[in-house]
C-alpha cells in the first residue's frame, strides 16, 4: 500500500556502529522467543567501559574473521576439578572446530535474538556501540583507514539501551555526558540504564520541513552496507523507498531500527524523530516490503549457488539474477534452469552448439553460413531447417530474458487499454446443466451449484487492469480456483505490432547488412519469443500483481477494523449481563461485577413455554445484584431475545431499575469458551456459560476480552480466506501488539494472555512475569522488570514504556492477601544456573504509572525542574497549569533544547506528566449503543434518516447496525469526501467499525434482507 510521504520537521543521525555490523542479523520486527534464557547478569571485567578502545577496534577486526579461537572459554575451565583437554593437540583440528563453532553461533543467535552474538558477549557488544557512537563522522571514517584509537567525545550520540555503571536509580541521571572509566574492582554487577532517546544537540526546528539536518550521514556508509549484504545489484534504501513512497533517510532509519530488533509501537512512540513521525501502518509496510527483499535477495543467492553447482551459471546471468526487483523476475529467468523441468527449447539448441550462430547473426550476419551448421547424423542439426528453428529458439530467448525488452514491452502495456476478462468455464456449465436435469454428480454435493450462482456478476466480466477494485480480484481469484471462472488478460494487438517493430528496427537489428532470410529469422524469432515467453510473462506478471494488491488492501482493512474493535471504549463501574441466546438449549446468563468477576452464572428458557417463570427469575436476578446493563450476542435467537427484553423494558417490569440493553458480536466466543486458555481461566464452568462470560466482557474491557481470541474469528473483513495466511496473520498479531502497548497495562493486575501482547514480551516472559508476580507480590516499579527471568536489556527497553505501576492498584493488591509472598521491600535476586543477582530501587517511582519511558526519566526530572513541579502533581490540575503556562511563554523547541532533548520526547514527557491518573486512549472512542426498544425492517421506508454503528466494512463499502435485525450496506460510491470530518479525509478507509453514523434509507428489499444506506455524515 503507497502512503503520501510525511512533512513533519525531523532530524536524523549516522550511526556508524553498523558498518561492521555483522551480516547474518536478522531483520525481524520483534525480540526473539528465545531470550527467555537471557539473564541480567553482572559486567563481564573484559568488557567494561575503558579508555583502552584501540583494543577493542581490534578485537572487533579479529571477531570478523573467519579463524577464531576457543581462548575465552579456556578462561574459566581452572574453576572445573577435572583436567581438561590441552588446547595444543587440537590445533590441526582447527578447520573443524571453527565450523562447529560457527554452527554453533548461528544456533545461539537465532535462539537468543541476538545474531551472530554469543550471551556471554552481549555487553560488550553494548559497550561497542556505545564507543563508536561517542565519535563523530569524520573520526569513524578515519579510524576505518588509519585504525586509530577512537576519542570519546563528551556527548552519547546512543539511541540503543546502554550501559553507563554507576547510574543505578533514575533520580541520579544528570545529563547524558559519558562517565569517567569506573574500576574494575567495583563493577560487582550490572545496571542498564537508557541513554536519552535521540541526539541531545539534535535542532529539528532548524531543518527545512520534512528534510533531516544530517541526511548525507545516513545516506552514506550504512546504505552501502546493506547493500553489499544483500549482495543486489539495486540499493535496499533506494529501491525500498522507491517502492513504499517514503523518503531516504527515513527509509535508513527504519532498517536499522529493526535490524536492532526494535518492535513496531516502540519506533512509533518513542522514535518518532527517526522515522520522520509516521504512523505504524505506514512502519509496518515498510517492514513488510523490506522483509521481501530480503527474502528476495536469499533466494536469488540460493539459485546462484544452485546454478553455480549445476556448472551453468554464466557472469551475464548472475548478473540479470542480482538486478530482478521481484520474485516473479527471478522465476522468469531462472525457470528454464530448474531441475525436473524439460530443457526448453533454447538450452536444446545450445546444446548442440547453435549459439555461437545466433551470436553471430546479430554481430556479423555477413559471415554467417548456417549451411556449415547441418549435421545429416545429428537429430536438430540433419537439415537447414532444423538449424534455422534452433537458433530461432535461442534468439527468442535471448530477447525474452533481455531487461531493456522486457522494459520497453512493460511501457507499452502501460500505455495500452490493457483488460481482465472473465468468464462462467465449460465445467461450471455443465454441472449447472446437470443440477437442472436432476443428476446429482460429486460437485454438486459439495455445494457447487449454490457458489456458481454467487459468481453471476462475473460470468461475462471485463475490466481495465488499472480500474480493476480489490475485491473485484478476490473474487475472480476465488472463481477461479473453485474452476468456476475462467480468467485471461487481454493485451491489445498494437503492442506486439509496436513491439516487433522496435525489436527488428531497434534493438534486434543486426549490427552490419544482413540477407532476407536472415531478418526473416529475426522476424520469426521476435513473434516466437512474445507468443511463446513473453506474453505468458506478462499475464504471469499482471496476474500477480492484481492479486498482491489486492491482498495487502485486504489485509489493510482487517488491520484498521481490528484496530477499530480493539480500541472500543470500555464500560466500567456497572454490574453487566451477558447472555448467549438460544432456543433448544436456552439462554446462558452471566452476571459480571464491574471488575469482570463472574458472581453468577445460570440458563433461562426464555422462548419455551412458561415465559412469565421464567421473567419473574430473569427479574429476581436483576434485583438482586443490581444488574441494569444487559448484553446480548447477535447470533442465533438474538432478535427474538432483543424482543423479549425490549417488551419487559416498554412494560417497566424491572421497575425501580433502569435497565437497557445492547447487541454485540459474538463472532468467536465459541472457540474461545472451548480453548485451553478459557479452561485454564474457568475451568468449573460450562462452555457454553464462558460464552455468556465472554459476551459480557466484550463491553467491560473489549481489548482485554478480544485478544484471547484468534483475531481472523473476531468477524472482521472479507475474503480472509484468499489472502496469504501467514501475512493476515503477521499483520493482525501487529495490530494487536500495537494495540495493547498503546493503551498500556497495569502489570499487577493484567492478564497473562494480555501481558503477552505488550511490544517486547512474548508468552515465556509473560508467564515469568506472573510466576514472579505470585511469587514476590506485587512490582513497585518498572526496574524491578529486570528481576524477571529471561527479561534481558532489549526485551525490558522495548517493554518499559508500555507496563504501568499504578499506586492505587499497587495499594489494593498489597492488602489483598498474598500466597507466600517475600517481602517487596527487599532486594530480589535472580535464581539462575551461573549468574549472580541484581538489585534494584524498591521505592515507588510515580514516573512509572505515565507513558514516559525509563530513559527520560531524567529529562523529566528536569522538566519538572524548569516548571517548578513535582512527580508528587503527576496528573493534577496544578501541575497542568504550570506546563501551559510554560508552553505559553517558551516553545516546545525552546524548552527542548532548555532541557536537552528533542522536542517529540519532550512532548511525550509533557503528556505523561498532564494526564490525570488511569489515563485511557480508549475514552475518546464511543461505547456501545444501549436501547430499550426495537424497530422492524417492515417499518423502514426510503427516506427514512436514522442513526447507526458501523459493524463491519469492507472492500466495497460499510455494513451499519440500524437496530432493525438486518445490517444495512454504505456502498463506497455514498462515502465521498464532504461528508467525512477533516480528520477522515485523508484514510484511505474513511469508516470503520465502531463508528457512529447518520444515515438515509434508499431502498428496503425485506424479501432479500437488504437495505441500501446513504452517508449523510460522521457523528463525532
Amino acid at each position: 500500500m503507497m502512503r503520501r510521504p510525511r512533512t513533519t520537521t525531523a532530524k536524523c543521525v549516522s550511526y556508524n556502529e553498523y558498518e561492521n555490523t555483522d551480516t547474518d542479523m536478522s531483520f525481524s520486527q520483534t525480540v526473539s522467543d528465545g531470550e527467555d534464557d537471557e539473564e541480567w547478569k553482572p559486567t563481564d571485567p573484559q568488557s567494561s567501559v575503558s579508555p583502552n578502545v584501540a583494543k577493542m577496534s581490534a578485537t572487533r577486526e579479529k571477531k570478523a574473521a573467519v579463524t577464531r579461537t576457543a581462548k575465552p572459554k579456556e578462561q574459566k575451565r581452572p574453576k572445573v576439578t577435572k583436567v581438561p583437554r590441552d588446547a595444543k593437540p587440537r590445533a590441526p583440528r582447527k578447520p573443524a572446530a571453527e565450523q562447529k563453532t560457527t554452527s554453533k553461533r548461528a544456533k545461539d543467535a537465532a535462539e537468543a535474538g541476538v545474531p551472530g552474538i554469543k550471551r556471554k558477549k552481549t555487553h560488550a557488544g553494548f559497550e561497542k556501540d556505545q564507543c563508536e557512537a561517542q565519535t563523530d563522522f569524520q573520526e569513524e571514517k578515519k579510524t576505518d583507514e588509519s585504525d586509530i584509537t577512537i576519542k570519546p567525545k563528551e556527548e552519547r550520540l546512543s539511541f540503543i539501551v546502554s550501559q553507563v555503571p554507576g547510574t543505578s536509580n533514575w533520580g541520579d541521571e544528570g545529563s547524558s555526558q559519558v562517565h569517567p572509566p569506573v574500576k574494575k574492582e567495583n563493577l560487582k554487577e550490572e545496571d542498564f540504564t537508557f541513554d536519552e532517546p535521540c541526539l541531545k544537540k539534535q535542532k529539528t526546528s532548524g531543518a527545512c520541513q520534512g528534510q533531516p539536518t544530517a541526511r548525507p550521514l545516513l545516506e552514506g556508509q550504512p546504505c552501502c552496507s546493506l547493500k553489499n549484504e544483500l549482495n543486489m545489484n539495486w540499493n535496499v534504501t533506494e529501491l525500498l523507498s522507491a517502492l513504499t513512497c517514503v523518503e531516504k533517510w527515513v527509509c535508513a532509519n527504519i532498517i536499522l531500527l529493526l535490524r536492532e530488533e526494535n518492535t513496531v509501537p516502540f519506533m512509533v512512540r518513542y522514535r518518532k524523530e527517526m522515522i520522520n513521525h509516521l504512523d505504524a501502518d505506514a512502519v509496518r509496510d515498510v517492514q513488510i516490503v523490506y522483509e521481501e527483499l530480503c527474502s528476495l535477495a536469499k533466494k536469488t543467492n540460493s539459485v546462484i549457488q544452485t546454478l553455480k553447482k549445476d556448472g551453468v551459471l554464466t557472469p551475464e546471468l548472475e548478473k540479470t539474477m542480482r538486478s530482478c526487483r521481484s520474485t516473479d523476475e527471478l522465476d522468469h529467468v531462472y525457470s528454464p534452469y530448474k531441475k525436473g523441468s524439460k530443457l526448453t527449447k533454447a538450452r536444446r539448441a545450445k546444446a548442440l552448439g547453435l549459439e555461437a550462430a545466433a551470436s553471430a547473426l546479430i554481430n556479423a550476419p555477413q559471415t554467417l553460413d548456417l549451411s556449415t551448421w547441418v549435421q545429416p547424423a545429428t537429430q536438430g542439426l540433419s537439415s537447414l531447417k532444423e538449424v534455422t528453428t534452433g537458433v530461432e529458439h535461442i534468439l527468442a530467448d535471448m530477447i525474452a530474458k533481455d531487461p531493456e525488452t522486457l522494459t520497453y514491452v512493460k511501457a507499452l502495456c502501460e500505455k495500452s487499454f490493457v483488460t481482465i476478462q472473465s468468464s462462467v468455464s465449460k465445467t461450471a456449465l455443465k454441472e449447472k446443466e446437470q443440477d437442472k436435469s436432476g443428476s446429482k454428480k460429486a460437485g454438486a454435493e459439495h455445494g457447487k451449484p449454490k457458489d456458481i450462482e454467487k459468481f453471476h456478476l462475473y460470468f461475462e466480466f471485463t475490466c481495465n487492469i488499472q480500474r480493476i477494485q480489490p475485491h473485484q480480484t478476490l473474487a475472480i481469484n476465488r472463481g477461479e480456483s473453485l474452476k468456476i471462472l475462467t480468467v485471461k488478460v487481454n493485451i491489445p494487438d498494437r503492442v506486439k505490432s509496436d513491439f516487433t517493430w522496435w525489436c527488428v528496427n531497434n534493438r534486434w537489428r543486426p549490427k552490419s547488412m544482413a540477407k532476407e532470410e536472415h531478418k526473416a529469422i529475426i522476424m520469426n524469432a521476435v513473434d516466437d519469443s512474445y507468443k511463446r515467453l513473453i506474453l505468458p510473462f506478462l499475464t504471469r506478471s499482471y496476474r500477480t500483481k492484481l492479486t498482491s494488491a489486492a491482498e495487502k488492501e485486504s489485509i489493510a482493512m482487517f488491520v484498521r477494523n481490528l484496530r477499530q474493535r480493539l480500541l472500543v471504549c470500555p464500560v466500567r463501574g456497572c454490574v453487566i449481563m451477558g447472555v448467549d441466546p438460544g432456543f433448544r438449549h436456552g439462554c446462558k446468563l452471566a452476571i459480571l461485577s464491574p471488575t469482570s468477576q463472574i458472581i453468577h452464572t445460570d440458563v433461562l428458557y426464555l422462548h419455551n413455554a412458561g415465559q412469565q417463570r421464567e421473567a419473574e427469575k430473569l427479574r429476581h436476578l436483576m434485583t438482586k445484584y443490581s444488574c441494569t446493563k444487559v448484553v446480548i450476542g447477535n447470533g442465533t435467537a438474538c432478535r427474538e431475545t432483543e424482543t423479549f427484553f425490549a417488551d419487559l423494558i416498554a412494560r417497566r417490569f424491572f421497575h425501580p431499575l433502569d435497565v437497557s440493553y445492547c447487541i454485540t458480536n459474538e463472532a468467536g466466543a465459541s472457540i474461545y469458551s472451548v480453548s485451553p486458555e478459557a479452561v485454564k481461566e474457568m475451568p468449573d464452568l460450562d462452555p457454553n456459560l464462558r460464552s455468556a462470560v465472554s459476551i459480557g466482557r466484550r463491553v467491560q474491557d473489549p481489548l482485554g476480552e478480544l485478544v484471547k481470541i484468534d483475531p481472523k474469528h473476531i468477524g472482521i473483513g472479507t475474503y480472509q480466506h484468499d489472502v496469504s495466511a501467514g501475512a493476515l496473520k503477521a499483520a493482525l498479531e501487529g495490530v494487536v501488539q500495537e494495540c495493547v502497548s498503546f493503551v498500556g497495562v497495569d502489570i499487577n493486575i493484567c492478564s497473562e494472555i494480555l501481558m503477552r501482547h505488550v511490544a517486547g514480551l512474548n508468552a515465556g516472559r509473560a508467564r515469568n512475569i506472573t510466576e514472579w508476580r505470585e511469587q514476590n507480590g506485587p512490582f513497585t516499579n518498572r526496574e524491578q522488570l529486570k528481576l524477571v527471568k529471561g527479561m534481558g536489556p532489549k526485551s525490558y527497553q522495548q517493554c518499559a514504556g508500555f507496563i504501568r505501576i499504578d499506586p492505587q492498584t499497587l495499594q489494593s493488591v498489597k492488602s489483598s492477601p498474598q500466597p507466600a509472598a517475600t517481602a517487596t521491600g527487599k532486594a530480589a535476586t535472580k535464581k539462575c544456573k551461573g549468574k549472580t543477582g541484581v538489585k534494584t530501587a524498591d521505592s515507588l517511582n510515580p514516573l512509572d504509572q505515565t507513558c514516559i519511558h525509563p530513559e527520560s526519566y531524567s529529562v523529566a526530572q528536569r522538566f519538572l525542574s524548569l516548571v517548578d513541579g513535582s512527580v508528587d502533581q503527576i496528573g493534577s490540575a496544578v501541575l497542568k497549569h504550570c506546563v501551559e503556562s510554560k508552553i505559553k511563554t517558551n516553545s516546545v523547541e525552546e524548552l527542548a533544547r532548555v532541557v536537552d532533548t528533542t522536542p517529540e520526547t519532550l512532548k511525550i514527557i509533557i503528556d505523561g506528566l498532564t494526564q490525570p491518573p488511569g489515563f485511557d486512549i480508549r475514552q475518546n472512542f464511543g461505547q456501545p449503543d444501549f436501547k430499550r426498544g426495537i424497530v422492524s425492517i417492515s417499518d423502514l421506508q426510503p427516506g427514512t434518516v436514522l442513526t447507526g454503528r458501523v459493524d463491519n466494512t469492507t472492500l466495497f463499502g460499510s455494513f451499519v447496525d440500524i437496530g432493525v435485525g438486518r445490517s444495512g450496506l454504505i456502498h463506497k460510491s455514498k462515502i465521498t469526501l464532504d461528508k467525512l470530518p477533516v480528520s477522515q479525509r485523508r484514510r484511505s478507509l474513511a469508516l470503520g467499525p465502531g463508528e457512529r453514523v447518520e444515515v438515509r434509507v434508499l431502498n428496503v428489499d425485506s424479501q432479500r434482507g437488504r437495505i441500501s444506506l446513504d452517508l449523510i455524515r460522521v457523528l463525532q
